[in-house]
């Protein structure tokens, strides 16, 4: 391709990213251009010379040849920190499918002008005899407020504003009267607003295991030698992944370099963040979707001018403007919220691999429970590999007992609770040990299960869980499958056969009415709405002001309660019945990480899994916290079935108003993509309804495509974003998305 034309972003400062334009590529500068760098141009009536970055290079003409201005020059320093991701939203335009200003406005996230917080200082004006004059005049006058100011003036140079109100009692209009006439000045800064709010300062390292000190070793000689790779770092529950992490971002830093740390939910934010300040003081910051505009906008700032070095937060952290990145690492790397739920649907693991890439950076992935495509690309050597596979400080993993709910309803027992989860239970409360229930309902809505004995109604073809559709019919979202629903189970005759309807509010009313005296905390959606919400639950059960906690997945996560010395998994086989193929790894990485929770501390820990599948391997190897053995069984599945990571899968949405003529457009794509396939090897499945049919009057409909090659999937991507061209413009509601790898349902 001859690069004849640049398409230009003439302004990326500013939320409204209005269109890209058109320049010629002068012979001076052909073969010099590339996406992300920052060049300069004339633009408007008066060809004002002014700076925009580059987002493709192409041989194509939008417009005729004599309206096209030519680049005057590329802009002193190449390449700045916007046109790095200027350059990363071309490669997620291309990699993922979406609109250029989507990725724009996804990985430059803070274009916006937003209000400065300000600070107010004060100071002292006078001196010698006037101080002392004006002190007994205050005196005199009983201007009580006014003396605690000059004599607090009088021992420091100066004071903030908002001191002199809330802990001096000075009104607004004595401190106006004071600077009007001479006796202080008030004086305003720009101060950036921090969300850190950790008490005490840094306490320094924690000696390291052997098996941590060779990790780290490790690491840090492969860095220092100037070898930048992605690792996996695969360590059991409690075995000290994140003092592992903490050296290597010493390491790093004492290099000059900066560093992310990714964090799955906002729920890890509080325990986390206190740890990294207790080792690393006010050299890190913390940035997530809770953060008012102007904190967010503020972090970035500070990240921008050097004043902070680590960032830690979900994947939107990967997009902080750090000018000499060295190293990013993804804790709880398994966790399906690294994955964009909007467009673009990027992935933080393949996107955070590419930031490394054109960073020079390394990447660490963490996890106790590795994600399968993690694990699978560590067996093939294309991940460093690194495992740590005691708790930390010789401390042993939980006893974990399986309980079968079937057999407890053959007994009678009709509760949400076993008999041994109950005891168990009895007895922790008198040691006055804590506890932590947690309710796995991923994945639940829709599907059907016996009580009587654990059958869930599958496809025959997909062997994916249907889905219940009203009352009366069950489908599969993969191959578009029907069958009618069931009022007897198929399997045993049971007319216990329904969906799952217990949530943690009737948990919450059934622990306090067996155990009144009990101090109960629920962490769900419904008590974590507002910011610190997160936080003030966590810490009041660190603080042991609480003896159980209640929640749902966001309980499991990395939480680190040295007193909890009992979990209870509440019907543990929900997320099995998810119409996904990846529902027997996410049960496996909800029980493994639930149950290790229990015996952080000194006092060993025990788990009780309540399940209807007591037989199935994700809850047999849980219980045995065996990942190897689980991996083996689910990657032979993967490999039988052809699903990620064995074969790549692109799934493609249509929605559109007009049900009919989305039907004729969804299949004539089928038909042209069937006819390509041949030569490029692609398995196109479908068409059919997706989970959800229709959203908001609009219709949809989806195409799967798989490939072993990733490269290809983007082909086909292209395939169909050219083949769709024509259609939208002829039916203007016409929509079609792209999700490579899906991760959660449609």
């Amino acid at each position: 391709m001859e690069d004849k034309y640049a398409n230009i972003c003439v302004d990326i400062s500013h939320e409204k990213v209005d269109r890209p334009f058109q320049y010629k590529v002068p012979k001076a500068l052909k073969g010099k251009l590339a996406p992300g760098m920052q060049v300069l141009i004339p633009f408007g009536r008066g060809n004002k010379l002014i700076k925009g970055y580059v987002l493709s290079i192409t041989d194509v003409s939008e417009y005729p040849d004599e309206l096209c201005k030519e680049v005057a020059d590329v802009a002193e320093g190449g390449i700045s920190a916007e046109g790095r991701f200027v350059a990363l939203a071309a490669w997620m335009r291309a990699n993922y499918g979406s609109t250029l200003i989507a990725a724009l406005k996804t990985v430059l996230p803070v274009k916006e002008q937003v209000k400065q917080a300000l600070k107010r200082d004060i100071y002292l004006n006078i001196s010698g005899q006037d101080l002392k004059d004006r002190l007994e005049e205050a005196k005199k006058k009983h201007h009580v407020a006014k003396e605690r100011l000059l004599e607090a003036l009088s021992t420091v140079e100066t004071l903030s504003y908002s001191f002199a109100l809330m802990q001096l009692g000075v009104s607004g209009k004595t401190l106006q009267a004071m600077e009007k006439n001479g006796i202080i000045r008030m004086e305003e800064r720009t101060a950036s607003r921090n969300p850190i709010k950790a008490a005490g300062g840094p306490e320094g390292r924690i000696a390291l295991s052997l098996e941590q000190q060779e990790i780290v070793d490790s690491f840090l000689s492969d860095y220092k030698n100037k070898i930048r790779k992605t690792y996996l770092l695969y360590g059991v529950t409690g075995s000290g992944k994140t003092e592992v992490y903490m050296e290597m971002i010493a390491g790093v830093l004492s290099e000059g370099k900066e560093a992310i740390v990714l964090i799955p939910e906002i729920a890890l934010t509080y325990q986390t963040v206190l740890r990294f300040y207790k080792r690393f003081g006010d050299r890190i910051s913390v940035i997530h979707s809770r953060l008012s505009k102007g904190e967010r906008f503020d972090q970035f700032e500070r990240a921008k001018r050097g004043e902070i070095q680590i960032m830690i937060g979900p994947r939107s952290a990967l997009f902080t403007p750090f000018s000499n990145l060295g190293l990013i690492i993804i804790d709880e790397e398994h966790e399906g919220s690294y994955k964009s739920d909007g467009m673009p649907k990027y992935h933080a693991r393949e996107t955070a691999e590419y930031i490394a890439g054109e960073n020079g950076a390394s990447l660490v992935l963490g996890s106790a429970t590795p994600s399968v495509t993690a694990y699978y690309k560590a067996q093939k050597k294309e991940y460093g590999f690194f495992r740590l596979k005691s708790r930390f400080g010789g401390k042993n993993l939980p006893s974990v007992y399986t309980v079968d709910l079937r057999e407890e309803l053959k007994k009678g027992n009709r509760s949400m609770f076993s008999n041994l989860l109950y005891e168990k239970m009895e007895e922790r409360l008198k040691k006055k040990e804590q506890i932590m229930l947690f309710l796995n309902r991923r994945g639940y809505a829709g599907f059907i299960t016996c009580r009587s004995c654990g059958y869930v109604v599958k496809c025959p073809h997909c062997d994916i869980s249907l889905t219940e559709h009203g009352k009366n019919k069950l489908v599969c979202h993969y191959c578009g499958y029907e069958a009618p629903s069931y009022k007897k189970c198929p399997e045993c005759g049971s007319p216990y056969i329904a969906g799952f309807k217990v949530g943690t509010e009737q948990v919450e009313e059934r622990i306090r009415a067996m155990f009144p005296e009990a101090r109960v905390l629920r962490m769900d959606k419904d008590t974590t709405r507002k910011k610190d919400d997160y936080e003030k639950i966590l810490s009041a059960f660190a603080g042991r002001e609480a003896d159980i906690l209640i929640g749902t997945q966001m309980i499991v996560k990395g939480h680190d309660f040295p007193y909890v010395t009992l979990v209870g998994v509440l019907a543990a086989d929900l997320s099995l019945s998810a119409g996904d193929y990846r529902a027997a790894e996410r049960t496996f990485q909800l029980l493994t990480q639930a149950v290790g929770r229990a015996g952080r501390g000194n006092t060993p820990g025990e788990a009780v899994i309540q399940t209807y599948r007591p037989e199935h391997y994700a809850v047999v190897y849980a219980a045995n916290q065996d990942y190897e053995s689980f991996y083996k069984e689910e990657i032979a599945y993967r490999k039988v079935c052809g699903y990620p990571p064995v074969l790549h899968m692109l799934a493609v949405l249509f929605t559109s108003a007009d049900e009919q003529r989305l039907w004729e457009i969804i299949k004539e794509a089928a038909g042209m993509l069937r006819e390509a396939a041949g030569a490029k090897g692609w398995r196109v499945i479908g068409p059919a309804d997706a989970a959800v049919g229709k959203i908001n009057d609009a219709y949809r409909k989806m195409i799967y495509i798989r490939h072993e090659d990733y490269k290809e999937l983007v082909a086909a991507k292209d395939f169909m974003e050219n083949l769709m061209e024509e259609k939208k413009k002829e039916y203007g509601d016409l929509s079609v998305y792209f999700d490579f790898d899906p991760m959660n349902g449609y």
